[in-house]
C-alpha cells in the first residue's frame, strides 16, 4: 500500500534526529521541494549519510565537460533506468544548460538520439555511454570503447562513468522505494 504522506511504497519514521532534518533541510532549501527519498532513509541513517555524500560530490561542471553534456547523461541515464523521479529531477531546467526541447524529447521518449541532429559527436558517444552504463547486463562493446577512449579523456571517462552511475544508483534506490515523481518539470510549464 502506498503511503499518503508522498507516495512511497513506506512512510518516514515518526522520529527523524536532528542531523538528519537538517540534512532534509537544506535538501528543501536547494531543490524548492520536499524530497521524499531524504525523509524515508532516516529509517537508516547510514544510509542517509552515504547517499548525501555522494550527491554532494556529483560533477555538474568541469573544466572540459560542461554543464549540457554532464545533464544531457543524467537525462540520458534517468530516462534508461525508466525512473520517473530522476527523469523529472534531472530534466529540471534543462533549457538553462542549454538543451533544446527536441533534444529533451529525444532522450525522454525512448526515441533515441538520431531524432535530434544536433548533439555534437562528442555528445553522442557520452550519451551512448550512459545508456550502455543503465544497462544490464553491463556490456561495452570493443569497438565502441575504442572510440569513447578517442573522443574522451581517461579523467572525463570516469567523470562521464561516475556521473550515470550516480543516476543508476538513485534510480534504483527511488524505485525500489516506489518514490514518484516530485514535480520538478511541472514547474517549467
Amino acid at each position: 500500500m502506498k503511503n499518503q504522506d508522498c507516495g512511497a511504497f513506506i512512510g518516514p519514521p515518526k522520529h527523524i534526529g536532528w542531523l538528519l532534518r537538517l540534512g532534509i533541510r537544506i535538501s528543501r532549501r536547494v531543490t524548492g521541494k520536499d524530497i521524499c527519498i531524504a525523509r524515508l532513509l532516516a529509517w537508516y541513517p547510514k544510509a542517509a549519510y552515504g547517499s548525501a555524500m555522494l550527491e554532494s560530490l556529483v560533477a555538474h561542471r568541469d573544466k572540459t565537460l560542461d554543464e549540457r553534456i554532464l545533464k544531457l547523461v543524467r537525462i540520458q541515464a534517468s530516462s534508461s533506468t525508466a525512473c520517473p523521479f530522476c527523469t523529472d529531477m534531472n530534466s529540471f531546467e534543462y533549457k538553462k544548460a542549454g538543451i533544446s526541447d527536441p533534444e529533451l524529447n529525444a532522450l525522454t521518449s525512448g526515441e533515441g538520439t538520431n531524432e535530434a541532429s544536433t548533439f555534437t559527436r562528442r555528445e553522442e558517444v557520452a550519451l551512448e555511454y550512459a545508456r550502455l552504463i543503465s544497462r544490464t547486463p553491463l556490456s561495452f562493446p570493443a569497438e565502441f570503447i575504442s572510440e569513447l577512449k578517442d573522443t574522451f579523456s581517461e579523467r572525463e571517462i570516469v567523470i562521464l562513468a561516475s556521473t550515470a552511475a550516480q543516476v543508476n544508483y538513485w534510480a534504483r534506490l527511488h524505485s525500489a522505494l516506489g518514490v514518484p515523481a516530485a514535480g520538478f518539470t511541472e514547474s517549467e510549464e
